[in-house]
């Protein structure tokens, strides 16, 4: 199954939200929706999940317009929505049954959930007496149990603790698996690079970068080296003007060239012991920031 948004406009008044805005996602893999916030996200996710109409374009399945009716989308919202005061089963099953299932269908998916995420205990209790991380797994519940075709996670580790972001990766895994399509909105790109093979990047309302994440980080021009040793300051002071500091605590070395690559590795290796070093790939991060930093454009833009 794919999934399409196909030339996608829509304003709010004299506002243009959305300029022609077009990607596609596939079935059995994750797609990353990336963008700044008031980019458009959260405007195309709604227009995907007809909260609103589009003022130009399509969504498409498979080459056709999409049919909500016969399609199921799940949907995990950055703000949390679910009743603080109610039951935690009573709410689970209600919408499980607001996605078209039947109420013995909603119980058993809901208490299978319920198990896999280790939270049957609380099934009888208030959504208020749980821990944030607990309520953020039943919140997703709400966007998994009726079994959709189309996943769509908005910040799904916010907030989480690392042994319950595990427990979320098993899950997320478990659906592509099972031939979903599942979309993500994350300003958390550790997770993208994790979970997603294609990505598009939003920047006020037009998709500025869109494909394969790998064919993306290939295209970029391999003239740096990534080196991890104990005496980088051996390194820094032989060649102060080629070294930078990497995300990952790594030292990142300029080369003059991409072809100065070997020449460049054997000096370092002459300098100290070298732990690893390897061409430097560029981080999402550093993609992302690059398509949507306005400082570092306009800087770009006045040197040239």
């Amino acid at each position: 199954m794919i999934l399409e948004l196909r030339e996608i406009e829509k304003s709010f008044g004299e506002k243009k939200v959305l300029q022609g805005v077009s990607f596609y996602a596939e079935s059995g893999k994750a797609f990353g929706l990336l963008g700044r916030n008031g980019a458009g996200k959260t405007t195309s996710i709604r227009i995907l999940m007809d909260v609103f109409k589009a003022d130009k374009g399509e969504v498409l399945i498979d080459g056709k317009p999409i049919n909500h009716s016969a399609l199921k989308i799940g949907y995990l919202p950055e703000e949390r929505g679910l009743y603080p005061k109610k039951k935690i089963i009573d709410q689970l099953v209600y919408f499980a049954e607001l996605n078209g299932m039947s109420s013995k269908q909603a119980v058993s998916s809901v208490d299978n959930w319920l198990s896999r995420l280790g939270m049957t205990e609380y099934r009888n209790k208030r959504l208020d007496t749980l821990s944030k991380g607990n309520q953020q797994k039943i919140q997703l519940i709400t966007a998994i149990a009726h079994d959709p075709q189309i996943v769509i996670l908005d910040e799904p580790f916010s907030g989480l603790d690392p042994v319950n972001a595990r427990m979320l990766k098993s899950v997320v895994k478990n659906i592509i698996s099972r031939d979903r399509i599942v979309l993500f909105s994350s300003h958390q790109m550790n997770y993208i690079e994790e979970f997603c093979d294609r990505i598009a990047i939003i920047d006020e309302g037009k998709v500025v970068l869109h494909g394969d994440l790998r064919d993306i980080k290939r295209a970029y021009v391999r003239d740096k080296l990534s080196v991890r040793a104990e005496r980088t300051d051996i390194i820094r002071a032989a060649m102060p003007e080629m070294c930078s500091d990497g995300e990952r605590g790594e030292l990142i070395v300029r080369l003059p060239s991409p072809g100065d690559k070997k020449e460049v590795m054997e000096k370092l290796l002459s300098l100290c012991d070298i732990d690893e070093i390897k061409v430097y790939e560029p981080s999402l991060n550093d993609i992302f920031v690059e398509y949507t930093d306005k400082t570092s454009k306009e800087d770009s833009n006045e040197a040239i």
